[in-house]
């Protein structure tokens, strides 16, 4: 009886700390490995993938139906036009040196792009949660030294050495903190945006959740999440730009 007291007790603090719904809630527990939990975040994250895979099959079937002659409907033009663009932005930032990393920046930018602007549909934006952000600015710091060694060699660190071997300490932190500066930006931008908007649901009269949050939900969701994924892309490509320059 105690312990349904205190379960109760627990839920309805944990209701009250989060009116608008943005924290990262346990939506079911699988009891494996001690107990391992279903949020908010997962549900997104598998839902924002689903999406896209789904778009990326769809746009594949049409183009290996279509024939030469064959005027390309909307969605081939939207295709295009999103391959077109963001190719064009990666050739514009890396010169000749982007044609191998065209497809990791286009996807690495669309589905954070997707992710940022999820909660246009209700959903709890996956990249408010660092556990989606870190793992993408470990894969860059990996995509940075991996074709820095390949172009460089070991002389792709002589760089710690710059101006004087005394910098050595200072160059390796500053090396090691761009994944963490990378996923934190992405992460407290989303993250800060999620939080106004559960507070402003959360404290809002009823009669104007339909009106006001609409507004905002543009502004922090997709013109904030748009910049936002435009800034983690950009460094993504002047980092590696770097690490394989002569």
């Amino acid at each position: 009886m105690v312990e349904i007291e205190m379960a109760n007790s627990c839920s309805a603090m944990t209701a009250s700390a989060d009116p608008g719904g943005f924290m990262i809630n346990e939506i079911y527990k699988l009891d494996i490995f001690g107990g391992v939990y279903i949020t908010t975040t997962h549900i997104s994250l598998l839902l924002v993938s689903v999406l896209l895979i789904g778009f990326a099959v769809v746009v594949n079937r049409k183009l290996a139906k279509a024939k030469p002659e064959d005027t390309p409907g909307g969605l081939q033009n939207v295709a295009e036009l999103i391959v077109e663009m963001l190719s064009n932005m990666v050739k514009g930032i890396m010169g000749e040196n982007g044609k191998k990393f065209v497809n990791y920046i286009m996807l690495v930018f669309i589905f954070i792009l997707c992710s940022n602007i999820s909660g246009l549909l209700g959903l709890r934006p996956p990249t408010a949660d660092y556990g989606v952000t870190l793992p993408l600015g470990i894969i860059t710091f990996f995509l940075i030294h991996v074709n820095g060694i390949k172009k460089h060699k070991i002389g792709h660190f002589r760089g710690w050495l710059d101006p004087i071997p005394l910098f050595l300490p200072i160059n390796i932190i500053s090396d090691v903190a761009v994944p963490i500066s990378l996923s934190l930006r992405l992460f407290g931008n989303v993250l800060s945006g999620t939080v106004l908007m559960g507070l402003i649901y959360g404290m809002a009269p009823v009669f104007i959740r339909f009106g006001i949050p609409s507004v905002l939900h543009v502004y922090f969701d997709l013109f904030a999440g748009a910049i936002q994924t435009y800034v983690f892309s950009m460094l993504t490509m002047v980092y590696v730009s770097s690490a394989i320059s002569d």
